[in-house]
């Protein structure tokens, strides 16, 4: 009854619709504890509010709360940070590849509230996850970077608002993916999108290059080109077509196997990009010409105008430039296109950020930029419009926070895997912290031809992890040795992706999760012992070969018995337990 008096008090004042969502939650949870609701049916509805199931415990809940475009401001930190204190066990949200903010472990009777606090401060779970239009992504420079052609933000965020509630989106065959991009460095990595779209500036028109029909997963594919200029104006109902397309011809059968061939991908590999483009641009011709007074594609663009900042008078106590400092400047600062300003990007190790860290970042915003903040695909957190002048008390407070790192190499990037994801195999994180350990006790980080290197975990063969495009990626698998599971990690060689050029990486070894971080320390040390003068990772990939890396692995993919090696048969970041291949019902494809 408490409950219910302090929802209802949560919900006063929010748009009629968001009450509506957040009170039908309490009628389905009564509905389903009371036996009155199919299981099923609720699992369809709370995935369409962004509420997952988590492994092993049906009464606990992930929470994903959608951040369009990557823009959250130092009030939303704050609101967030309140949300992980009161409801969950570990006080910390997870950032993720589509630059996503989720509460992991929330107990069923709590979500209903946990929404309208989310809602409360501006921000909204719905069509986070299921079969629906998922958060639209965007370059984090957008608006500041030297390369853009330009500010791709408010088109983001016209797309994102136009399919959120959209009854077209409502029920796609399944998950349905667009990112923005206007750098020439693909920040977003627009071509493993079902849509992606570069800035083109044509004969003084702004528009964009779209492609279409990328995915990874198991079966990874990169996006073609729809058209080479798509005109600003055209480029909402080029989107919808595109879906309309996809919800009208993907694959609807509901036995799993065709469930997990359901993306746009699939359709563009059964008719071809030709058939595919075709239908499309015929669809954009029907509902341009059809559409009533209640549509309006118009986007207005935007224009950001520099913070007001009142920077602290003199230099921070007790403030020395130090080699730590001018190394996190060097590899966290980025000079903006605004003379003065520059780019912080906050690294959060593992992708995880305690409530007293978001709590600090806000603080931080709030004083030095203006509040503008977004987080990036690669799970960090970007403080946009920071002066110049302010950085040492910048870089101080982040000291203070312990959010400095400025150690490149060791910026990972992993999927929950088996802590929480039913799908995963291994514990993604468990192999995430070793990698780190490995690259800073071996002095990898400290190796300057490797500052862009990238390496990305998945738990299973999925791909939230972005395995498929790093320069060395692992994911999940086992095996069966002698009657017991072993726990396993597959390595990949070589995937990065450029906005004309994409390349997945290439399977090299299968090898027992423990040894996964040697596996990595090998690899790195090959490269260290045999490049050539400034040779990047990816050009020494290039040159020598998988077949080499192939050679100096071939020693860890063994399979001893559990007799001959029984650590062998524990899982990183699970030691405490003998390893079983288990994968719950995804819900991905729900």
């Amino acid at each position: 009854m408490e409950d219910g008096r302090q929802l209802e008090e949560l919900l006063v004042g929010l748009p009629v619709e968001v009450q509506a969502e957040i009170r039908r939650f309490v009628e389905e949870i009564e509905a389903l504890e009371a036996g009155r609701r199919d299981p099923e049916d609720f699992k369809r509805f709370r995935l369409e509010n962004g509420v997952y199931g988590i492994r092993g415990a049906p009464d606990l809940h992930m929470v994903r709360v959608k951040v369009r475009f990557g823009r959250i401001t130092p009030e939303q930190l704050e609101a967030l940070a309140d949300i992980a204190d009161r409801f969950t066990p570990d006080r910390r949200v997870h950032l993720t590849t589509r630059q996503d903010i989720q509460f992991h472990r929330v107990r069923r009777q709590d979500v209903p509230i946990v929404l309208a606090h989310i809602a409360r401060a501006g921000l909204t779970t719905r069509e986070a996850c299921g079969n629906t239009v998922r958060n639209v992504t965007a370059c984090p420079l957008a608006g500041i970077s030297p390369t853009e052609v330009f500010d791709v933000t408010p088109y983001a965020d016209a797309v994102s608002r136009y399919f959120l509630r959209n009854p077209i989106a409502q029920n796609l065959p399944r998950k349905f993916k667009i990112a923005f991009e206007g750098c020439r460095e693909d920040h977003a990595r627009v071509r493993i999108h079902d849509i992606g779209a570069v800035a083109v500036v044509r004969e003084r028109q702004r528009g964009f290059r779209l492609y279409i029909a990328g995915g990874l997963g198991a079966q990874p594919r990169a996006a073609e080109r729809l058209e080479d200029f798509t005109p600003a104006d055209l480029l909402v109902p080029t989107c919808e077509a595109v879906l309309r397309i996809f919800d009208r011809y993907g694959e609807r059968r509901p036995e799993h196997t065709f469930r997990m061939r359901a993306r746009m991908k699939f359709l563009a590999r059964q008719w071809g990009i030709e058939r595919l483009r075709a239908a499309i641009l015929a669809e954009r011709r029907v509902l341009l010409a059809t559409r009533s007074g209640l549509v309006r594609y118009e986007i207005e663009e935007e224009e950001e105008e520099p913070p007001d900042v009142e920077l602290p008078k003199g230099t921070p106590a007790l403030w020395t430039p130090t080699p730590a400092y001018e190394r996190w400047r060097r590899r966290n600062v980025m000079a903006q296109k605004q003379a003065g300003y520059v780019a912080v990007l906050v690294r959060c190790a593992l992708g995880d950020l305690t409530s007293d860290a978001l709590r600090a970042l806000a603080r931080l915003a709030r004083r030095f930029c203006g509040g503008r903040v977004r987080t990036t695909i690669t799970q960090n957190v970007l403080l946009r419009w920071v002066p110049d002048a302010a950085l040492p008390w910048v870089y101080e407070e982040l000291v203070a926070a312990g959010l400095a790192d400025a150690q490149v190499v060791a910026d990972v990037t992993r999927c929950p895997g088996a802590d929480t994801c039913q799908l995963a195999l291994t514990h993604s994180r468990g192999l995430a912290e070793a990698v780190r350990r490995v690259l800073i006790r071996d002095g990898f980080e400290e190796l300057s031809e490797l500052g862009d290197l990238t390496i990305k975990i998945s738990g299973c063969m999925n791909s939230c992890g972005h395995h498929h495009i790093a320069d060395i990626g692992f994911y999940g698998a086992s095996s069966e040795v002698a009657g017991r599971a072993l726990p396993q990690y597959v390595l990949l060689i070589g995937g990065y992706t450029e906005v004309e050029h994409v390349r997945f990486g290439r399977a090299i070894a299968r090898i027992p999760a423990q040894w996964a971080p040697e596996a990595l320390a090998r690899v790195l040390a090959l490269y260290r012992g045999e490049r050539r003068g400034g040779e990047s990772f990816r050009e020494f990939v290039a040159r020598v070969g998988p077949d080499r890396f192939r050679e100096a692995l071939a020693p860890l993919q063994q399979t001893p018995t559990f007799e001959d090696a029984p650590e062998l048969y524990r899982d990183l970041g699970a030691e405490g337990d003998l390893f079983r291949a288990e994968m719950g019902p995804g819900e991905c494809a729900a």
